[in-house]
C-alpha cells in the first residue's frame, strides 16, 4: 500500500532526525557520479530557487553552495526525488571539478582488494 508521499504530485520530503536529506550529483550529460552530500529544508529551497545545488555542510555548520569559493559551481538542470521522498537526485552541469581534491567527481578511487586504487 502506499500513501500520499509516494503518489502524489506535492514536494514533502522526509527529513531525518537531524533535519537532513541525502542528495546525490551527477553529470546532466554523462550519467557519471559526481558527489554526495546532504541538503536540509533551507539548502533545498536554495537550490530550486536559484539553480546553484546547495547543501548543509556538517562539518561547517552552515548552508554552502558548493562552488562558493572555487568557482566550480553545479548549476542544476534537473531535481529528482525518490518514491518515499527521502533522498534526492540533482542532475548537474558542473563548471570545473565537483570534487574539492581537483578531481572531477568525487568518486575518483575504486576499491581492489581491499586497497584504494585512483583512476588514471
Amino acid at each position: 500500500m502506499t500513501d500520499i508521499r509516494e503518489t502524489g504530485a506535492t514536494l514533502d520530503p522526509k527529513y531525518d532526525a537531524n533535519g537532513l536529506i541525502t542528495a546525490v550529483a551527477t553529470h546532466a550529460a554523462t550519467g557519471e557520479v559526481l558527489m554526495l552530500a546532504h541538503m536540509n529544508a533551507e539548502a533545498l529551497a536554495v537550490t530550486l530557487e536559484t539553480g546553484k545545488a546547495t547543501f548543509w555542510s556538517r562539518s561547517r555548520g552552515r548552508l554552502w553552495t558548493k562552488g562558493e569559493t572555487s568557482g566550480h559551481f553545479l548549476k542544476v538542470v534537473e531535481a529528482r526525488i525518490d518514491c518515499d521522498q527521502d533522498a534526492l537526485w540533482l542532475r548537474v552541469e558542473p563548471h570545473g571539478p565537483a570534487c574539492h581534491t581537483g578531481a572531477a567527481s568525487c568518486f575518483y578511487r575504486r576499491i581492489e582488494n581491499g586497497a584504494l586504487v585512483r583512476d588514471a
